[in-house]
C-alpha cells in the first residue's frame, strides 16, 4: 500500500523522499507514495534554482514512482522521460479544475491580469516540459530525481496557493488564489492532483510505457501550451535553439522546427523560452 506523510516542515520533500525510497525501510515506500508539507524551506527547481515560499501558502508534493509492468517486471528507464510530463498534465488538469469553474462563476482576477483572449478569459497549460501556467503566468513546476537504483523516480511539484502580489519568487508567477480571488481548500488541489496522476500512470504502465497507446501522449499534446509557439530553447552546451515548437514525439521530446534551416530537431532537455513573434 502507498503511504501518505504529512511534514509540518521540510526542507525539500525530494529529499526527504529520496531518503525514506532508499533508507532501511524502503520496502515500505511503495509505488505512489507521496510526502508532501505547506512549509519547504530549501526547494529546488531545475538548473539548481531555489524555490521557497511563507508558510502555508504553497504546495510542496514529492511523490514515489517505482513502475512495475503487468507481468511484475520493472518498467525500461527509456520511458522514465515520460514521467515528468506525465506529472506535468496531471496538475494542469488539477490546476483547471480550481481555476476554470471559478470564471465560469464570474469570479474575478483578485490582483493581476490573466486575460488569454482579451475578453475575460484565462488559459491554463502546460510549458514543456515542466512548468503549468496560467494565461503566461507560472503558477506550478516539477521536478523529477532517478532514484540511485534506477528502478524509480521521485516527482516533486511545488504549487503556488495562496501567494500574494508580494510573495511572489518572480514577475512572471502568480497563484490560485490571485487568479480566482479565492483561496482554495489545498486538501481538495491535492487530492485532485493525485487522483489525475494516479489515473495517467495506471494507463501508462498498463501500456508498458508506451505514451501512444497509454492516450499520454495525445493528453499531453492537447495541455501544452508550449506547441505552436515561437520558442528558445537554451539546450546542454550553452548553444540555443529558436523556433517554432510543433509537436511531442514518442519519447516527449519537444520537437521544434528550427527557424535558420527549417528543419525539426527534437529537444529532450532545456530551458524554454515563449517568444511573442
Amino acid at each position: 500500500m502507498p503511504r501518505f506523510e504529512y511534514l509540518a516542515e521540510a526542507g525539500s520533500t525530494n529529499d526527504e523522499l529520496v531518503l525514506r525510497a532508499i533508507g532501511v525501510d524502503a520496502a515500505s515506500w511503495s509505488d505512489l507514495s507521496v510526502v508532501v508539507t505547506d512549509n519547504q524551506t530549501r526547494g529546488r527547481g531545475r538548473l539548481g534554482r531555489t524555490w521557497m515560499a511563507p508558510t502555508g501558502k504553497s504546495l510542496a508534493i514529492s511523490l514515489l514512482l517505482r513502475p512495475l509492468l503487468p507481468g511484475g517486471e520493472p518498467l525500461a528507464v527509456e520511458h522514465f522521460g515520460w514521467l515528468p510530463l506525465l506529472a506535468g498534465a496531471a496538475m494542469t488538469r488539477a490546476v483547471r479544475g480550481v481555476v476554470l469553474p471559478a470564471f465560469e462563476a464570474d469570479v474575478e482576477p483578485d490582483a493581476q491580469q490573466h486575460d488569454a483572449d482579451g475578453m475575460g478569459g484565462v488559459e491554463v497549460s502546460l510549458k514543456w516540459p515542466n512548468d503549468v501556467l496560467i494565461s503566461g503566468y507560472k503558477v506550478a513546476g516539477i521536478l523529477s530525481e532517478l532514484l540511485p537504483d534506477a528502478r524509480g523516480v521521485v516527482i516533486g511539484a511545488g504549487l503556488n496557493v495562496s501567494l500574494d502580489e508580494h510573495d511572489l519568487p518572480t514577475i512572471t508567477s502568480t497563484s490560485l488564489s490571485l487568479v480566482t480571488g479565492t483561496a482554495p481548500d489545498q486538501d481538495v488541489v491535492l487530492a485532485s492532483y493525485l487522483r489525475e496522476l494516479t489515473s495517467l500512470y495506471h494507463d501508462f504502465v498498463a501500456a508498458e510505457g508506451d505514451a501512444a497507446k497509454s492516450g499520454l501522449l495525445g493528453v499531453a499534446t492537447e495541455l501544452c501550451g508550449t506547441l505552436g509557439r515561437a520558442v528558445r530553447v537554451e539546450l546542454p552546451g550553452e548553444s540555443e535553439l529558436l523556433g517554432t515548437a510543433v509537436a511531442l514525439d514518442n519519447a516527449g521530446r519537444l520537437v521544434v522546427r528550427d527557424r535558420e534551416n527549417d528543419e525539426l530537431q527534437s529537444v529532450a532537455a532545456g530551458d524554454v523560452t515563449h517568444l511573442r513573434y
